[in-house]
This record gives C-alpha cells, sequence and structure tokens, in this order.
C-alpha cells in the first residue's frame, strides 16, 4: 500500500541552484550538523527557517553498520528482485521504483527496526505496522509530496541503503522556503510535525542531485520507511 499522495509542484530547479550559489561558503551558518560533532546535514533558503524547523528534522549519520545494511539486504533483495521498476505511479509522486511491505522480520532485522522505531517515535506512539520499503533506480526519484494524513500521523522516519542522496523539502504555502538534507548511506532521518505536514518532501534525481553546492551522486537506493498513525 502506497501513501504518497498530494503531489505538489516542483518549484523551478534553477531557483534552488541559484539559492544556493548565494551561500558558496557562509551558508554553513544557515545549517545544522547531525547530533554530535559531525558533517553538516541540513540547509535552507534562510538561517531563520533552519533553526525554527531544525527541531523537527533529523540526519543520524552511520545509524546502522555495514553488516546491519547487509543483513537487511539480505532479507530484502529476494523478494525485490521478483518485481520490476515502475515508471508510472498511480498518483504520479514515484518514478523509476518498486516496493514492499514487511510485517516480519528475522531476529538481526527486527532489531535493527526496533531500534528506529525507539529513536524516531514517542513512547506509547501507535505505529503503522507494515514497514514500507521503497526500491529507488538510479534512474529514479520522488516527487515532492505530502504523505496522506489518513493513513499517516505526525512523524516519518527512514533508513537509507546503498547509496547517498539528497531530500528536499519546500514550505507548501511558501515555495521559496525550503530545507535540503544530506542523507549519507546508512543514515536515518525523521520528519516531525510541521516539517512532515507543511512540507513536501522529494528525493531528488542523480542529475540533480546536489547539497551545499556539492555534487551528490545518487546510485540505486532502498529506504526503510517506519510512521506512526494519526492521532
Amino acid at each position: 500500500m502506497t501513501l504518497l499522495l498530494n503531489v505538489a509542484k516542483s518549484v523551478p530547479k534553477a531557483a534552488f541552484y541559484k539559492s544556493l550559489v548565494r551561500y558558496p561558503s557562509s551558508l554553513a551558518d544557515s545549517g545544522l550538523k547531525a547530533e554530535g560533532e559531525g558533517p553538516l546535514v541540513i540547509v535552507g533558503s534562510s538561517r531563520d527557517l533552519v533553526h525554527r524547523v531544525g527541531t523537527q528534522v533529523e540526519v543520524r549519520t552511520d545509524f546502522i553498520t555495514e553488516h546491519e545494511e547487509a543483513e537487511l539486504l539480505r532479507e530484502l533483495e529476494p523478494g525485490l528482485k521478483k518485481k520490476r521498476y515502475e515508471f508510472d505511479h498511480w498518483d504520479d509522486a514515484i518514478h523509476g521504483y518498486r516496493e514492499t511491505e514487511r510485517v516480519m522480520w528475522g531476529a538481526a532485522c527486527q532489531t535493527i527496526i526496533a531500534r528506529v522505531r525507539s529513536v524516531a517515535f514517542a513512547s506509547g506512539s501507535s505505529l503503522l505496522g507494515p514497514v514500507h520499503v521503497l526500491d529507488l533506480d538510479k534512474a529514479g526519484y520522488i516527487k515532492p509530496h505530502i504523505d496522506s494524513v489518513k493513513f499517516c500521523g505526525s512523524t516519518i522516519t527512514g533508513l537509507s541503503l546503498l547509496s547517498d542522496s539528497v531530500m528536499r523539502l519546500v514550505k507548501n504555502d511558501a515555495p521559496s522556503e525550503w530545507l535540503d538534507m544530506l542523507l549519507p548511506r546508512r543514515s536515518l532521518y525523521i520528519l516531525r510535525d510541521r516539517a512532515r505536514y507543511d512540507f513536501t518532501h522529494e528525493i531528488l534525481k542523480d542529475e540533480e542531485s546536489l547539497f551545499n553546492g556539492q555534487r551528490v551522486p545518487r546510485q540505486r537506493r532502498i529506504a526503510v520507511i517506519c510512521r506512526n498513525l494519526p492521532a
């Protein structure tokens, strides 16, 4: 079951890139680092926006190890290989993808999923049972969208496997306000509250994948996504 709805019109990419170019080195002042010491992972159209919304977006780099990534892939690949990449999504939100849902996991992967949920969701949250697995081809991408409020609550979190990527958030009623999130391979991202309801999010296609003015090559990417239920 795909939960991606409410596709928004994309802001012209040239406008975004012009904004990035305006902050050649000082953009770090309009960004946030991951928890603790680490790389810059969130930049935005203004310092004020980053600090207003920055408490509701999070990137945890190296959330899983190479071994844990391999365990997840060992479970996921056999089922994914039976599917073919689709280039026509029912609501035109995703291009070049295949997907599945998982309820049951092996012991090693169940431990990883439990850790994701414990970090991303408040204690006592009602969680959406199935875990959504979205496999993007190297040529695939996710268009700007806001997940349906019918099925998804206040928090979305996802593990990024196989590839680095850039997630872009754009204010739904003010497209000049945006955040870019660098999602390194094996990182965990979390979107909460306003960042989840008021901003579209998308995964940039390979040829447009820039972060802080730097190229971030996109390969095939698998996202393991957990959500909570609406209140």
